[in-house]
């Protein structure tokens, strides 16, 4: 592809207006998260009657916890009202609308169309591209509020863009699951891990570490979103992050040195098995004849 083509396909990439298309893919995803997040002894208990028929004021508060997850946390961190993101009416007209087609159209339609592969791509692509421009934006407000704390504008660009799975554990609150066991923190997700590397890329970027335009660093980190999510939904390639993590534990967080001791032990057991019964025998009557 030709060098100005693409530089011009990353600046309209950069300058995309996310609503209504790219927050609309996002909801439809975080409604069908919601919706599908269910125990399996409710799911044995009420079969035929889906959680939001039973409780549909529990399922769209929690479904709006999720919507706006990464601006309810990264408010609470910086200090500023919890409930601002629900100040934008039209925002949250637009999120209710999704969550009661995903929930409630009839013959489930919305929802088995959302499932379709196809249809799913096509989301999935929006909602990457929606992930890259949170990141982006966390960056800027933390880096404004905080210009030399390094870490705080990468956690906040990291919230920002995988706000939703650390608001899991309080979502599920609203709908009587607690699963303390089960965490952002404890297990993180490709998408926490993907942000955290994008809100580190995108801080190198306002340091000057990176010489490279900012529209093409914009449109490389929606790349990376976009393609390990599809790797996801068509490969199963959930975590690319695995083998990089398992090779850095072995080195730096002890996994060699468990490794050689683990071995050191087994050496002399081997040498103990290895060892003729017989020998024994005939050590103990040679000892009894001496007595």
């Amino acid at each position: 592809m030709d060098p100005q083509t693409y530089m011009d396909i990353a600046t309209i990439v950069t300058k995309l207006k996310m609503y209504p298309y790219f927050d609309i893919a996002h909801y439809i995803l975080m409604c069908v998260a919601v919706r599908e997040d269910v125990l399996p002894q409710q799911a044995q208990s009420t079969p035929s009657l889906p959680f939001s028929r039973k409780h549909p004021l529990s399922s769209w508060l929690s479904s709006m916890l999720i919507c706006f997850a990464g601006s309810i946390i990264a408010n609470f961190l910086l200090g500023e009202p919890v409930i601002t993101p629900f100040k934008d009416h039209q925002s949250i007209i637009t999120a209710t609308a999704v969550w009661y087609l995903v929930n409630y159209s009839p013959f489930d339609l919305i929802y088995k169309l959302c499932k379709f592969l196809p249809v799913k791509l096509i989301i999935c692509v929006l909602k990457e591209t929606q992930r890259a421009h949170k990141v982006y934006h966390g960056v800027l407000v933390a880096a404004k509020l905080y210009p030399g704390s390094y870490l705080i504008i990468v956690i906040i660009g990291t919230i920002k863009g995988a706000g939703s799975g650390l608001m899991k554990n309080f979502d599920r609150l609203t709908r009587g699951i607690w699963i303390p066991g089960s965490n952002e923190i404890l297990q993180p997700s490709f998408a926490t891990k993907a942000s955290l590397v994008a809100s580190i890329i995108f801080l190198c970027e306002r340091l000057n570490l990176i010489a490279v335009p900012h529209p093409l660093i914009y449109f490389g980190v929606v790349l990376f979103f976009v393609y390990f999510k599809i790797s996801s939904v068509v490969l199963g390639i959930h975590d690319p992050f695995v083998p990089l993590e398992n090779l850095f534990c072995a080195i730096f967080m002890g996994g060699m040195w468990d490794a050689l001791r683990r071995a050191a032990i087994k050496e002399p057991a081997k040498e103990d098995e290895n060892k003729d019964p017989r020998n024994d025998v005939i050590k103990s009557k040679e000892e009894k004849k001496k007595d």
